[in-house]
């Protein structure tokens, strides 16, 4: 039976909330909107860098060992000299921005609007808030030295494996990037060595991009080490 693309398109049509699917030429209008994001990401950010961008699960409970962690290390970035760059909403990113915004230093939420979750978290001191993710990826890697990822969900993996890829690729400089939690991110390391490396996929060296660690305070000395600070 050949393909029905009428029905195709009036599907299409239909779905014109989700993003991308709203993008059409006839919408071209909507370019000015994107530019409006980048040139307002251009004009604020500056200011905060060096910055130290952490990404992590939304879902992390105050209270929690993770959350406790991610604020420690806010505050510790800060008393270290760098801005705390999340994506604004709660759970881990909450976290970092409490403890820096604590510190005293720059705490940077960069937000996405959804339409079910990421309500920006009140620690955040300087704020941006986006539409397009492929915007607000751009501002949390430009004005940032370092790289830091707790826990997450699939929000989480699609920053780190996109951030491991710009280094891989040489698409950004070499920059520490730090897994925090060992026992989260092991499983993960064992099937790169164990199924990426022996199939060929990445070379042994690119496992060395990132570095798995527990604490906040070597979080920090890792960092710096990298940096030749």
């Amino acid at each position: 039976m050949p393909l029905d693309k009428d029905l195709v398109k009036s599907r299409f049509e239909e779905e014109k909330q989700y993003v991308l699917e709203g993008l059409q030429a006839k919408e071209s209008w909507r370019l000015f909107k994107i530019m409006a994001e980048f040139v307002e990401g251009f004009e604020l950010l500056p200011k905060v860098y060096p910055g130290v961008t952490i990404f992590g699960s939304a879902r992390a409970e105050r209270g929690s060992l993770e959350y406790q962690k991610a604020e420690t290390l806010g505050r510790l970035l800060v008393k270290s000299g760098f801005s705390v760059i999340t994506g604004g909403g709660p759970g881990i990113m909450e976290a970092a921005n409490k403890g820096a915004a604590e510190a005293g230093g720059y705490s940077v939420g960069l937000n996405i609007k959804l339409p079910m979750e990421q309500e920006p978290n009140p620690y955040a001191n300087v704020r941006l808030e986006f539409k397009y993710f492929f915007i607000r990826k751009v501002m949390l890697a430009k004005y940032s030295v370092a790289f830091v990822f707790f826990p997450g969900g699939y929000g989480t993996m699609d920053e780190m494996f996109e951030i491991l890829t710009l280094i891989q690729t040489k698409k950004i400089r070499p920059v520490p990037v730090v897994l925090v939690d060992k026992n989260f991110w092991k499983p993960l390391y064992t099937w790169f060595s164990k199924t990426l490396v022996t199939t060929g996929k990445i070379s042994p060296i690119e496992l060395e991009i990132f570095r798995i660690l527990d604490e906040p305070e070597e979080t920090v000395t890792y960092i710096k080490e990298k940096l030749w600070i």
